[in-house]
C-alpha cells in the first residue's frame, strides 16, 4: 500500500485521540444511563451540508457542495458505531468537475455526552464511488467535530473529515505515488431517539390511598 508512514501516521494521532477520550470516560464514570438520556440517547439520525475539496494532482482546487445523511447507534455512553451516505463533488478549475458517492462507516467517541456542548471524533473506512457506481474504491477517513444540543434530543454540529482513497485515480489524471485525497466540511443536525428515560410516567394512573381505600359513610 503506497504511503504507508502517512497512514501509521494519522491512525497514531486518531488512537491518541480516542485515548483521550476513553480518559474522559474514566473520569465521568460516575454518571450513568439516566444522565445520558437527558440530552441524549442510543440512537440517532443525521443531516448535514457543506463542502468538498480535492488534494490531487491538477492545481485550483475549488470547493463543492456536500451532502450527507447517516444513522449512529451508541455502544456505551461515550462511542458509537454509524454508517452514512455522502454525496458530494470534487472540481478543479477549468479542467475537472465530477460528481461522487462514499458509503462510510466509523467508530466515533464523544468526549462529553453528560454535556451540552461536547467535541467529538471519528475514523474508519469506506467506499468511494463515481455516479452510477462506474468506478469504486475502497478508502479510510477520520475526521472531528462540535456538537451542541440545542433542544430536547436534537443536537446542531460543525465538523470536518480527511479521505484518502486507495487509488490515485480519482481526479483522472495519475500523477506520482500518491493517493488521491479530498476535505469535506459541513453544518448538521443530529436527531435522538430511543431508549430514552427523558420522559416522565404521569401521575394521574399512581394509585393513592384516598383512592384505592375511600372511606365510605354509613
Amino acid at each position: 500500500m503506497k504511503n504507508s508512514n502517512h497512514y501509521i501516521k494519522l491512525l497514531f494521532i486518531l488512537s491518541f485521540g480516542l485515548g483521550c477520550c476513553f480518559n474522559a470516560w474514566a473520569q465521568k464514570s460516575k454518571y450513568n444511563q439516566r444522565e445520558f438520556n437527558k440530552l441524549r440517547a442510543n440512537n440517532v439520525v443525521e443531516g448535514a451540508f457543506g463542502s468538498a475539496v480535492p488534494n490531487g494532482d491538477y492545481p485550483d482546487p475549488m470547493f463543492e457542495v456536500f451532502m450527507r445523511i447517516g444513522y449512529k447507534r451508541y455502544v456505551i455512553n461515550h462511542l458509537n458505531i454509524n454508517v452514512s451516505y455522502n454525496k458530494f463533488n470534487l472540481a478543479f478549475k477549468d479542467v475537472f468537475n465530477e460528481g461522487f458517492m462514499s458509503f462510510d462507516v466509523n467508530l466515533e467517541a464523544t468526549l462529553f455526552p453528560y454535556d451540552k456542548f461536547t467535541p467529538y471524533i471519528y475514523v474508519g473506512g469506506g467506499v468511494h464511488a463515481s455516479n452510477y457506481l462506474k468506478t469504486s474504491e475502497a478508502k479510510m477517513q477520520g475526521g472531528v467535530g462540535l456538537e451542541y444540543i440545542i433542544s430536547d434530543g436534537v443536537g446542531v454540529k460543525i465538523f470536518s473529515d480527511y479521505n484518502e482513497v486507495f487509488s490515485d485515480e480519482v481526479d483522472g489524471n495519475v500523477y506520482g505515488a500518491s493517493n488521491d485525497v479530498y476535505w469535506r466540511m459541513a453544518i448538521g443536525l443530529n436527531f435522538y431517539f430511543g431508549a430514552s428515560k427523558r420522559k416522565v410516567k404521569s401521575k394521574r394512573n399512581v394509585p393513592t390511598i384516598i383512592n384505592s381505600n375511600q372511606i365510605i359513610n354509613k
